[in-house]
């Protein structure tokens, strides 16, 4: 994939959280289109390469409620929780930053190049701080600390207690951002770090909430169209002049939240009779 360096990025007021670092990147490189905006509300959402069912559920739960409220998620393109966010993000229609442990101009190859392509055809970005670097140890430490900086919140979603994503958590702490930790079962090794975020009171204790619950249907034309008859998606798309691709992921994020059900193709409002 073609990248490009990022010149004088320290100027770049939505970047400033990377100054914050005691070792800020000299450097950073990039593929996709560069928008500073992108970084304007980011959320961090790390956990465990070793991701269970719940975890990829706790994902699906989380990402589409930030995508509604237009924040960019973060992560480090690692197999498992990381990965999963950035696949859920691009599936559900909005922009992710994946901040890579290795050199931009890696050659990727098989899933990795498929959800790279995703991740910059939807508007995102692949970001990292060397030109050509392998990843080897140090590395992935390196990139979390660059995740946590960007960073306005970070979530971590599972983590054992020996996780990288407890060193994101840490940098996290360290920088002031807010941090977050999903509960898991107190059975599962791979929710040990995270319940012990929050039982330290490192963490606060992440639920979750529909973000989309507050709409009324004057904030909303999808639902103001609801309000008057049952539609399919092509159909709010024509009437809306809008693309299905992105009234289909608007109507998963209602759906997700409750506010609209689905029979037959039909999308009707949750509480009409």
């Amino acid at each position: 994939m073609d990248y490009q360096k990022l010149a004088n990025w320290q100027k770049i007021p939505e970047l400033k959280g990377l100054l914050d670092l005691s070792t800020p990147p000299k450097e950073l490189f990039f593929c996709g289109n560069f928008d500073p905006e992108i970084f304007a509300s980011c959320i961090g959402v790390v956990g465990s390469r070793k991701m269970t069912d719940y975890g990829s559920r706790v994902v699906e739960k989380i990402v589409p409620d930030l995508i509604f409220k237009n924040q960019t998620i973060i992560s480090g393109f690692m197999y498992g929780v990381d990965k999963y966010a950035h696949q859920t993000c691009v599936d559900y229609g909005g922009k992710t930053v994946a901040v890579l442990g290795w050199g931009i101009d890696t050659k990727l190859t098989g899933d990795d190049l498929k959800l790279a392509k995703k991740i910059v055809e939807s508007g995102g970005l692949l970001l990292s701080e060397w030109e050509a670097q392998k990843a080897t140890h140090w590395t992935f430490p390196a990139r979390n600390r660059i995740v946590a900086a960007l960073s306005h919140e970070v979530i971590v979603v599972e983590a054992a207690q020996k996780s990288g994503s407890l060193i994101t958590a840490r940098i996290a702490t360290k920088l002031k951002r807010k941090l977050w930790a999903v509960p898991g079962p107190i059975t599962s090794r791979t929710c040990e770090g995270t319940n012990l975020l929050i039982a330290s009171g490192k963490a606060q204790l992440w639920l979750g909430k529909s973000a989309s619950t507050n709409l009324s249907l004057n904030e909303d034309p999808i639902l103001a169209l609801l309000d008057q008859e049952a539609l399919g998606a092509n159909e709010i798309a024509r009437k809306l002049v809008q693309p299905v691709s992105q009234i289909g992921a608007q109507l998963s994020l209602l759906l997700l939240s409750g506010q609209v059900l689905e029979k037959g193709g039909k999308y009707y409002l949750a509480d009409a009779s």
